[in-house]
């Protein structure tokens, strides 16, 4: 089978997406399938040419399929990675750059969908703009006027463009079942992770590797330095006795967020910035193996790669309450908590007491995880969606 695998962001570019797509990449050429891979010029795919900034990115994908004559095109959709316009006036004209090679494409299309809100957190993300700046109106800047605007008029528009990609696809795939409910469909295949070291090393070993201590329960918050992360808790929680904070974070290709993480955590002796900046897979499996739970205190999410990776090493997780992450704190996986200091700071207390029971709760569910197994069940869909 020939697949053309689309995703603008690809490694070596940092990110979620890219790092997702590369590993499944490898996993699905190890069935044997042929997967040629058109993602943006700063990444090393096969083909090159799309951007968010991109007008025609349809035109390049239906070139690609004319050269590649691919059996199916699976596209990784986040639709921001696509050029997600937002209409201020008319929802209707809201789209993306792709949406054509949707509606004309002749190839069967697979699509994973990497991105679905429900309308709470769709408009939180409106509040997520800087409330400052040179130009305010009642005291409140005016391009947070507009955008709130924007989000609040073009909910139904982004839905749609979700439920019209599903429906236009052969096969969707969700990674879970909050996003199934969100978008009304997909198969769920879980973000798949593994571990990039052959052995689990000693606990101290991968510790000195990063200079941490060796003697203190550690949680870990990791991923990019931007506001939906919601690091500003973390100062805020008071770390029980016998444990650290340690965060480490870096700067995605697209967002040009520049979150200011040295002011917001101060002098604070109990929190560690490693500043390793974007890790590879070793070095992510090894801050994983360091670490005792990771914290995931985000104010918006679809999903989690840095949850199921944390999993995937036997590591549990705090979260906020998000829908998300209840999912996976149901299956006794982790614990959801008010997104407050106190409220994870009652969470880690709570952890620590149970810790055995989460840990092997963690360790188990990792086998549903691994590339491989999540390779061959894109290897049953590929199969039912050009048959």
């Amino acid at each position: 089978m020939r697949v053309l695998m689309v995703s603008t962001e690809y490694p070596p570019m940092n990110g979620g997406v890219g790092r997702y797509t590369a590993n499944l990449v490898a996993a699905l050429r190890k069935l044997g399938i042929e997967v040629y891979v058109v993602c943006n010029d700063a990444g090393k795919g096969d083909i090159d040419g799309i951007s968010p900034k991109n007008l025609q990115n349809s035109e390049v994908l239906f070139q690609t399929v004319d050269e590649i004559h691919p059996d199916l095109v699976h596209i990784q959709y986040e639709p921001g990675m696509y050029g997600l316009l937002i209409d201020p006036k008319n929802p209707r004209n809201s789209g993306t750059y792709i949406d054509s090679f949707y509606k004309k494409s002749n190839i069967p299309i697979v699509t994973t969908f990497h991105t679905a809100y429900n309308l709470k957190q769709w408009m939180s993300q409106a509040n997520l703009i800087k409330k400052s700046g040179k130009t305010k109106q009642l005291g409140i800047p005016l391009r947070f006027l507009i955008r709130f605007w924007k989000y609040s008029l073009n909910y139904n528009a982004f839905q749609n463009l979700n439920k019209e990609k599903l429906a236009m696809s052969k096969a969707g795939i969700v990674f879970s079942h909050y996003m199934h409910n969100l978008i009304g469909g997909g198969t769920i295949i879980y973000h798949g992770a593994d571990s990039h070291i052959p052995t689990i090393p000693d606990k101290k070993d991968v510790r000195a590797f990063f200079s941490l201590p060796s003697d203190k329960r550690i949680a870990l918050a990791l991923g990019f330095k931007t506001e939906s992360k919601g690091w500003d808790i973390l100062n805020k929680i008071k770390i029980p006795e016998g444990w650290k904070i340690v965060i480490n974070s870096s700067k995605s290709h697209y967002n040009k967020e520049n979150y200011d993480i040295t002011n917001m955590i101060g002098n604070n002796p109990n929190i560690i910035d490693i500043q390793k900046g974007y890790l590879d897979d070793k070095e992510l499996s090894m801050l994983f193996y360091s670490s005792d739970v990771v914290l995931l205190p985000y104010k918006v999410t679809a999903a989690s790669g840095v949850m199921f990776d944390s999993l995937a090493h036997g590591v549990p997780f705090i979260s906020s309450d998000l829908g998300f992450f209840k999912e996976f704190s149901d299956q006794g996986l982790g614990i959801t908590s008010k997104r407050t200091g106190n409220g994870f700071s009652n969470a880690i207390k709570k952890l620590d007491k149970d810790y055995d029971k989460y840990a092997t709760k963690a360790n188990d569910f990792k086998k549903t995880l691994s590339w491989d197994s999540v390779a061959k069940k894109h290897q049953t869909l590929y199969a039912d969606a050009v048959s």
